[in-house]
């Protein structure tokens, strides 16, 4: 029984959570993919699959995917649903990544890359056992704008992802993941804008994308893609990864999907997705996720091709 069948939460008039109704249960049910259904590259490609992550590694085809996107429990203590995670020595979370990682390599295409997610509690567990299978690459670190903060520590507000590539050839599409910034300063040369651009949204620049990401927003209440997953990751965050690191029709793995925000993005941007979950509840979630995205398929946050500053939108035509 899932989360929306034993009790729903009572949401205010202009709450946008997605959630689940009795009707979604039966007709998205049929859409999850179980792991003795799993064959061949051909069978899981655009599945959700719902079970054991390490049943499912066990069946996955070899070099077949194009981008791995992993969102593990974090070395916390937390509740995900029908799973649970309890914090542990540094010593034994990384022999935890390890077992999972270790078996995900021979399904990765040589031009592959991984991104794995993380905080500064498991950053050297992290790169530890990434570095034994992959090449690192660089670690990205965004502001996670959320919660009230500490009594005595500085507020934990940022995460990060570390990015590692199968090998020296691998996809980077530059120009798809410029960022719009507004120029403060607009230098001129003889009379002409220097490296900047002026339209109806005013002065900007395309920038080169660093690895501090300050123009993220954690999905909230209001928010259309918002969910009630505890750590769900925002879409303009999984956007930047796929257009960066993957061209259009390639695979993607999601060993974690929780409610299915890499499955949504890789849609709406034109890639093909597996994504795998343990918990039902989740897994519904993702699908109908999806058959939204069938429906809109917009990106708060990233329009006509451009990645916005955080509080920012592009003008609107009258």
């Amino acid at each position: 029984m899932t989360a929306s069948e034993t009790g729903k939460k009572k949401r205010a008039p202009r709450n946008r959570t997605i959630d689940l109704n009795e009707q979604d249960l039966s007709k998205f049910r049929s859409r999850l993919m179980t792991v003795p259904e799993i064959r061949d590259a051909v069978s899981i490609t655009d599945k959700t699959i719902c079970g054991d992550l390490f049943q499912v590694l066990e069946k996955l085809p070899e070099r077949s995917f194009d981008l791995i996107f992993a969102d593990p429990p974090y070395n916390l203590t937390k509740e995900f649903g029908v799973e649970s995670f309890r914090q542990t020595s540094l010593e034994d979370y990384e022999k935890w990544l390890d077992s999972w990682l270790s078996k995900i390599r021979k399904s990765l295409k040589e031009t592959a890359s991984v991104y794995i997610c993380g905080d500064w509690r498991s950053a050297s567990a992290i790169q530890r056992v990434g570095m034994r299978y992959f090449t690192l690459r660089s670690r990205i670190t965004w502001e996670r704008e959320k919660g009230r903060g500490a009594r005595k520590n500085w507020k934990n507000a940022a995460e990060d992802i570390w990015f590692f590539t199968v090998s020296d050839e691998y996809v980077f599409n530059l120009e798809d993941v410029k960022t719009k910034r507004k120029v403060i300063a607009p230098y001129t040369e003889n009379g002409e804008p220097k490296d900047w651009q002026e339209n109806t949204d005013g002065k900007f620049r395309m920038t080169h994308p660093s690895n501090v990401w300050t123009d993220i927003t954690v999905p909230f209440w209001s928010m259309p893609e918002n969910t009630d997953h505890p750590t769900q990751k925002p879409e303009k965050l999984l956007a930047k990864i796929i257009l960066a690191s993957t061209n259009e029709k390639d695979l993607i793995f999601d060993p974690f999907a929780g409610s299915g925000t890499t499955a949504v993005v890789a849609r709406k941007l034109g890639r093909r997705f597996t994504a795998v979950e343990v918990d039902e509840h989740y897994c519904l979630l993702a699908e109908k996720r999806l058959a939204m995205a069938e429906e809109d398929g917009s990106i708060q946050g990233f329009s006509d091709g451009v990645f916005y500053e955080r509080n920012t939108a592009p003008t609107r035509a009258k």
